[in-house]
């Protein structure tokens, strides 16, 4: 691997004009098909197999009048003070707020509140259903804005209107804020760590290409693979923080190997064979992760990932052939201002030279080798403080409360919470998430009546509305209010019990089928299908990352520590998560309007993402620990030869990741918040505690162990050679060139 990755790095410097136009090429080329391709699809949401799915599929097919999966709102209205919204005066006005919503565009028609007999116990409160012809992510501005002028109007004539539904807009756009912030602080850590502005602008040019192709290729393949717009933002969060990584893992390593002595070609085939691999194999451990999502089985997050996954593979490619080729036309501007001028100034004198090379001796090991020294001396100190720092910060993941997002954990503000709470306060909890009970049926009206009759003795049913029967009278409908709200616990114990009860339904009513639908029994399969995959999932990610890191290493306790120290990474993470925006602490500071149940969805994409980028930081340390390792050093010397020369950079790349995530905590949307800010902090732990202090004091324990691995097992192993050990043998490494001789054709 690394012999073929050199002459890759060292075609791309002698090559770097053809290189750099094929990248060009391609990045126009990506550009051009997103802008001429058709416009990607909506979001659609679906779960295979599931009951849920299972019982949409077949309203779909039996209500096509109905649009099942059409945009709705229900527009709650409300007497003001002790008013009655029934006296003639009200009920004059709320006709009329019906008759302006019906004339607004896309809108199929709106159920009258008094002919449904929708009214609360108490007459104060009442409610309008509006259904429109399309989906919610097809409404136009102008249906969204005949919807908010109806509202408006209603609320000048004193009454209090608020509106929920999918057909509310919801200001939750993604303001571009998060990626820009992202770049600056970027950019910064980088200038610091190269003290060079090419050196700086390298990584980050070099990533923005990547994610530029990237998600042009999304956008240009999504109306053919059925890829929605939301496909590529996870792909934009990920490309970008690993497109910098990877570029700045194989500048350094050019700085390091022109500074001892090697000619320019020869230190980029070095850097792209060695550090290039190292990114190789990186890169694959976060396509693995990613890519296996599929297992999941629900497919808006199996296209997220695969997105996402393609565009780390562009940003690997990127890595190892246009960053060499970039360093072919600036070898010396991407030295530090001070490591100039021994190629650029005079040449130096033999005395000159000798005084050089003693300073040179004297000069102090850097941060990151006086820290593995530190490490080295109290490892037991540091590793017990790290598991237990680690493990406290985890103590709230114990009470994680799964959910997914709803009206009801909506900021106060918003009307969507304020319909939500003013339909629970009239009617009931259990209202704003209604079950719906499927009956198929030869005679299906008299079956689901049958069914009706049976449900409303059940505990926890707080009412149950007469069937309504298709046109060819097969299939029925039934509407279920429990008499709990949708995201309580006894919501889901009545789903489970109602399902339970079918088999027997089924048998006394004569109906063929019997299935518990309406979004809140979809969010509860939603929740269970996660769970169900959540170990399959971990054990396939781990499993393989173990095998890949194994075959890197040649190591058994190497690849065990690391997926540790991941789940260590993973649990302080979430009960961080936990701690902001379930329990609200800090909840100003990181702009979380409403504290609520985490997002169903964000433990398996912390796992995927954050094992994938957790494995990037231990490859790219303990990788320079096993090439010395490899190359004669005794365990502990590897150590601090890894940090020497990787510990600053790893720190680097652990900022520039977590700033890159921290910048989407500014977005309003809440799960590219959410996410954000799992990924950041995940980030800082697993770079700075787990890869930085808990992995060096546990080499130092094990020692020679570290490196263990059965005879007949590693006879077995291929030998992928990552750490160049083959390099040596391959190549005529050139003597170092003088100090001080100007080579004017090099000078960038």
């Amino acid at each position: 691997m690394a012999t073929f990755l050199s002459r890759l790095g060292r075609f791309a410097f002698r090559r770097r004009g053809l290189v750099l136009l094929l990248w060009l090429l391609a990045f126009v080329g990506a550009g051009f098909a997103a802008t001429t391709a058709a416009a990607p699809p909506a979001d659609t949401f679906s779960m295979p197999g599931t009951e849920s799915q299972k019982a949409f599929d077949l309203l779909q097919e039996k209500f096509p009048d109905t649009r099942a999966d059409g945009a709705a709102a229900r527009v709650v209205i409300r007497a003001p003070g002790a008013e009655q919204i029934t006296s003639p005066a009200r009920k004059a006005q709320v006709e009329r707020l019906v008759a302006d919503l019906a004339e607004a565009p896309q809108v199929a028609g709106v159920v009258d509140p008094f002919k449904a007999n929708a009214v609360s116990g108490d007459r104060t409160t009442t409610y309008a259903y509006v259904t429109y012809e399309v989906a919610a992510t097809e409404l136009t501005d102008a249906a969204h804005d005949g919807l908010t002028d109806a509202l408006e109007q209603a609320r000048g004539t004193g009454l209090v209107v608020e509106a929920g539904g999918d057909a509310v807009a919801v200001e939750q756009a993604m303001s571009g804020t998060g990626e820009k912030l992202g770049i600056a602080v970027s950019a910064v850590v980088l200038l610091l760590t190269f003290g060079s502005l090419i050196a700086a602008g390298m990584p980050l040019l070099t990533a923005l290409i990547g994610v530029g192709i990237g998600v042009s290729g999304i956008t240009a393949l999504a109306a053919t693979l059925g890829l929605s717009s939301t496909t590529s933002t996870l792909a934009m969060m990920i490309g970008l923080a690993v497109g910098i990584d990877y570029a700045l893992f194989i500048v350094s390593r050019y700085r390091s190997e022109v500074a001892e002595g090697r000619e320019h070609a020869d230190a980029a085939s070095r850097a792209v064979g060695t550090a290039g691999s190292a990114v190789v194999f990186a890169g694959l451990t976060v396509i693995i992760a990613l890519a296996g999502l599929a297992v999941v089985n629900v497919p808006v997050l199996t296209k997220m990932g695969m997105a996402a996954a393609g565009t780390v593979a562009v940003a690997v490619l990127v890595a190892i052939t246009f960053v060499p080729a970039l360093l072919g036309f600036a070898p010396i501007r991407v030295l530090a201002r001070r490591d100039r001028k021994q190629y650029t100034g005079k040449p130096l004198t033999k005395r000159q030279q000798r005084a050089a090379e003693r300073r040179a001796a004297r000069r102090k090991p850097n941060l990151g080798a006086r820290w593995a020294g530190f490490v080295l001396r109290r490892p037991v100190a540091v590793l017990l403080l790290g598991v237990l720092g680690l493990g406290a910060v985890a103590v709230p993941a114990a009470s994680l409360e799964l959910g997914l997002p709803g009206e009801g954990t909506m900021a106060p503000e918003t009307t969507q919470r304020k319909a939500y709470d003013m339909l629970s306060e009239s009617f009931g909890p259990g209202f704003n998430g209604p079950l719906t009970i499927t009956v198929e049926a030869k005679d299906a009206k008299t079956a689901a009546e049958k069914v009706r009759s049976e449900l409303r003795d059940v505990r926890g049913v707080a009412a149950v509305s007469p069937a309504t029967a298709n046109a060819s009278g097969d299939t029925a409908l039934v509407n279920v209010v429990p008499a709990t709200g949708p995201a309580e616990t006894r919501t889901e114990d009545l789903v489970h019990t109602l399902r339970g009860m079918s088999d027997g339904l089924e048998s006394r009513t004569g109906a063929s089928t019997i299935m518990v639908a309406g979004q809140t029994a979809m969010f509860i399969d939603f929740s269970q299908t996660l769970d169900d995959a959540l170990l399959p999932y971990l054990g396939l990610v781990v499993g393989l990352a173990f095998l890949l890191l194994m075959l890197v290493f040649r190591s058994l306790p190497v690849p065990l520590k690391a997926a540790l120290g991941f789940l260590l990474s993973v649990g302080a993470a979430l009960g961080a998560v936990v701690a902001v925006f379930q329990w609200g602490w800090l909840a100003d500071l990181f702009g979380v309007d409403q504290p609520s149940p985490i997002i169903s969805t964000l433990p398996i994409f912390m796992i995927g993402v954050v094992f994938g980028l957790a494995m990037d930081y231990e490859v790219f340390l303990v990788s320079r620990m096993r090439e010395a390792y490899v190359h004669g050093a005794r365990p502990a010397e590897a150590v601090v030869t890894g940090f020497r020369h990787g510990g600053r950079v790893v720190a680097a790349a652990a900022i520039i990741m977590a700033s890159v995530f921290s910048g989407f905590i500014m977005e309003d949307n809440d799960f590219v918040k959410m996410i954000g800010f799992s990924l950041a902090t995940a980030v800082l732990f697993d770079a700075f505690v787990v890869r930085m202090a808990i992995v060096p004091a546990l080499f130092a324990l094990l020692g020679r162990s570290a490196w263990w691995l059965p005879k007949w097992l590693d006879r077995l192993l291929p030998n992928l050679d990552v750490e160049g050990e083959k390099l040596d043998a391959r190549e005529a490494v050139a003597a170092p060139a003088p100090r001080g001789v100007r080579d004017s054709s090099l000078v960038g």
